[in-house]
């Protein structure tokens, strides 16, 4: 099977004129569709809103882009809140989901009217020194042990540094009632970059019995539930996409079959799909500039991990096409690497592939979430820039190239670099 890359070897071509390799680019129409489709499949539900993970994809332009499609932002760092204020996102449009928050963040949430989502207990007196009691106030929990789906473990969320225990949340709700909370918020995130269709309502029939149970025992009004992200994206060409439509419906199920019966119907449903929204709908583009022929063929390309880290952090896939080789046999087994001064810095390792000949464009699919955004600088490499494939087919540069005068920007103070 074959993944299809949504540029063409001639439409590189064009841009490489203007915006040289190595570059990330997105497709405007495929997102926009999909942003969409999600609020199709939860149009059930009348609160429903998808919180776009600015943390995977912080870049103003799209998020303004998604804004247009109804996102609300999902942050978690005073920088994306900044991002946040300047597009115009106001109070119940910003969902802050942090850990270990620095002083001043909570406080700049509340200034924006922007609901804050607690990670644990002792996080209560702290946002109330900072910025008092808001009115609303969302919990996160974490369940603890295992979580499992029919076809295996999906993660361990009682390793996870995340969320409140069941008899701590509880007894934060009960807490943060008594200090005049008014509207409560329940969220989780129990496992990452899922394939599989179940993975969300079986989630839903964790939160929404724990719903039911905060309510009784505490008699707090629960306005939310926050199905968070972990909806994950077929990185290989062989794994079967996700159903949003289906997930959406086996949600509603669920919610039919827990709190409708409660008089607990009113609950909105939110998500914060920030892989799911944009993972497919970004490529980095680079080029073949080096061969080297040792104890394993490697080809060396113009990016680096410091352009997208996956690879290098996870030992994790991504799919590559050689452009304009499409149809030739994949007869040639490669490591395709960077320039870093590390062993880790490849791209692919042992891969198939069809002969590949200096100065092909190498296509590396599904760096739309948490590609550009976990760039470094490490040896002194330099981020690259990010384009926009507009739904007319133009190109649009939505992020500069970094240069020298970037990297040493951190000693204006000093004339040491100058």
């Amino acid at each position: 099977m074959e993944k299809k890359p949504f540029v063409t070897l001639e439409q590189l071509k064009e841009i490489e004129k203007t915006y040289p390799t190595p570059f990330h680019i997105y497709d405007e129409k495929g997102f926009m569709e999909n942003a969409r489709k999600v609020s199709e499949a939860f149009s059930w539900n009348k609160g429903f809103r998808e919180y776009f993970a600015v943390k995977a994809e912080p870049n103003p332009f799209i998020i303004k882009k998604l804004k247009e499609a109804g996102c609300g932002v999902d942050c978690s760092s005073y920088t994306e809140l900044m991002i946040a204020d300047k597009l115009g996102f106001r109070n119940d449009e910003i969902m802050f989901s942090s850990n270990e928050t620095p002083a001043g963040e909570f406080k700049y949430c509340n200034d924006l009217g922007g609901i804050i989502n607690l990670d644990d207990i002792t996080m209560i007196d702290y946002m109330e020194a900072e910025c008092g009691i808001p009115e609303t106030v969302s919990c996160r929990y974490n369940p603890g042990g295992v979580f499992e789906v029919c076809n295996g473990i999906m993660d361990n969320p009682g390793d996870a540094k995340y969320g409140m225990t069941p008899e701590q949340i509880v007894e934060a709700f009960k807490i943060l009632k008594a200090k005049g909370v008014k509207n409560f918020g329940i969220h989780a995130f129990l496992a990452s970059n899922t394939v599989t269709n179940e993975y969300y309502p079986m989630l839903a029939r964790t939160i929404f019995e724990l719903a039911v149970k905060l309510e009784k025992e505490t008699g707090a009004d629960i306005k939310f539930i926050n199905l968070s992200g972990g909806v994950g994206i077929p990185y290989r060409p062989d794994q079967e996409p996700n159903d949003i439509m289906a997930i959406g419906e086996g949600v509603r199920k669920v919610y039919e079959e827990i709190l409708k019966p409660e008089g607990m119907d009113d609950i909105a449903i939110y998500t914060e799909m920030g892989r799911f929204m944009m993972g497919p709908y970004g490529a980095l583009v680079t080029k073949a500039v080096h061969e080297k022929h040792i104890y394993k063929e490697y080809i060396g390309v113009d990016a680096c991990a410091v352009n997208l880290m996956r690879p290098a952090m996870y030992g994790a896939y991504h799919h590559i096409t050689v452009m304009g080789k499409e149809d030739q046999p994949k007869d040639h087994v490669y490591d395709v690497v960077g320039s870093l001064c590390e062993n880790n810095d490849k791209f692919a390792v042992d891969r198939e592939l069809p002969k590949i000949d200096m100065g092909d464009f190498i296509y590396i699919h599904d760096t739309g979430a948490h590609g550009f955004s976990m760039g470094y600088n490490y040896n002194g490499r330099l981020r690259s820039a990010e384009l926009l494939l507009k739904e007319d087919g133009s190109v649009e540069m939505i992020r500069r190239a970094e240069t020298p005068a970037d990297y040493f920007a951190t000693f204006d103070f000093s004339d040491i670099m100058k």
